[in-house]
C-alpha cells in the first residue's frame, strides 16, 4: 500500500482552497437562492465536492437550505455581525463608566456580554493597587453562567426557554435550585459570587439593557477575599447600580416613570 505524503504548504494551499470556497458560496447565498448544480459550476467542482461544503456552512447555520432544495444566507453569519457590532458599541459607550467605577471602588470591573450560548468577557478594567495580584479572567474569555455573578444576573432575565437551553450537564436539583435563586436575582436587580467558582473571588454584578429594555450585559467588581470580603464589596453597590443604569441609559434605554400612589 502507498501512502501520498502532503507537504505544509500543500495542506496550507488546501485549506486555504476550502476557505476561498465556502466564502464564495456564503457570498452567492447571500445574492440569490443558490442550487447545488449552480455552486458546483461556481466553484469548478463535482456537485458532491460542493454539497460538502454546502453542509458544513449549513451546519454552522451560515446558510439554510430552503424547501425547493436551494440554498440562502443563514442566520448563524447575521448573528456574527449584529454580535460583534453590539460588542464594539456596548465596550464604547460602556469604557469611560468601567474606569470611572474601578476608580471609585478600588477593584477590578468587568463587563460581560450575552454572545450566542455563552457570557464572555468583553472589557476588564484591574485594579492598579494590587499588582501581585491579578485574576483569572481574561477579554473573550467565556464565564461560568451559573457561578459568576455577571453570569447569573444575565441569566436570571432570559426567559425560561432560553434558560433550559443552557442547562447543559446540571441535574434537575440544581436546575431547580437555581431557578430559585435567578428569581431572587431578578427581583432584587443584582448578583453576587461569593466564592462559587473560584472560593477566593468574590464578586458584585449588575444588569445593563439595551434599548428595547431587554438585558444583554452586566458590570460586575471582583475582588479576592483576602482584599475585600463580600460585605465589603456590597457597600459598593451602589456606585455598580449607578455605573449600570448610566451604561443602560447610553445604549438608549430609557427607565419606566415610577409608579404613582393613591391619591390621598
Amino acid at each position: 500500500m502507498h501512502y501520498i505524503a502532503y507537504s505544509a504548504t500543500e495542506q496550507g494551499v488546501a485549506v486555504a482552497q476550502s476557505i476561498r470556497r465556502a466564502v464564495e458560496l456564503i457570498r452567492r447565498s447571500a445574492e440569490h437562492p443558490l442550487t447545488l448544480t449552480e455552486a458546483g459550476e461556481v466553484l469548478g467542482v463535482h456537485k458532491s465536492t460542493a454539497l460538502r461544503i454546502l453542509q458544513t456552512l449549513e451546519a454552522a447555520r451560515f446558510v439554510r437550505r430552503t424547501g425547493t432544495g436551494t440554498y440562502v444566507l443563514g442566520s448563524g453569519l447575521i448573528e456574527l455581525a449584529e454580535l460583534a457590532l453590539g460588542s464594539m458599541d456596548l465596550r464604547q459607550f460602556a469604557a469611560n463608566h468601567l474606569r470611572q467605577l474601578q476608580r471609585q471602588t478600588g477593584h477590578t470591573v468587568h463587563l460581560a456580554q450575552l454572545t450566542g450560548d455563552e457570557i464572555i468577557y468583553i472589557d476588564k478594567v484591574d485594579s492598579p493597587a494590587f499588582d501581585a495580584v491579578k485574576l483569572p479572567s481574561r477579554i473573550g474569555r467565556a464565564v461560568s453562567i451559573y457561578a459568576s455573578a455577571v453570569g447569573k444576573v444575565i441569566l436570571s432575565y432570559l426567559s425560561r426557554e432560553e434558560r433550559d437551553q443552557r442547562y447543559t450537564g446540571t441535574t434537575l436539583a440544581d436546575r431547580d435550585s437555581l431557578e430559585v435563586a435567578l428569581v431572587q436575582v431578578r427581583e432584587q436587580g443584582w448578583a453576587v459570587d461569593n466564592g462559587e467558582h473560584d472560593a477566593y473571588v468574590m464578586c458584585v454584578a449588575a444588569p445593563i439593557r439595551d434599548s428595547r429594555g431587554r438585558v444583554v450585559a452586566a458590570v460586575s467588581i471582583t475582588a479576592i477575599e483576602v482584599i475585600a470580603t463580600l460585605d465589603q464589596l456590597m457597600e459598593k453597590l451602589p456606585l455598580v447600580l449607578d455605573k449600570a443604569n448610566l451604561i443602560s441609559h447610553e445604549l438608549g434605554y430609557t427607565a419606566p416613570a415610577p409608579a404613582e400612589g393613591p391619591a390621598t
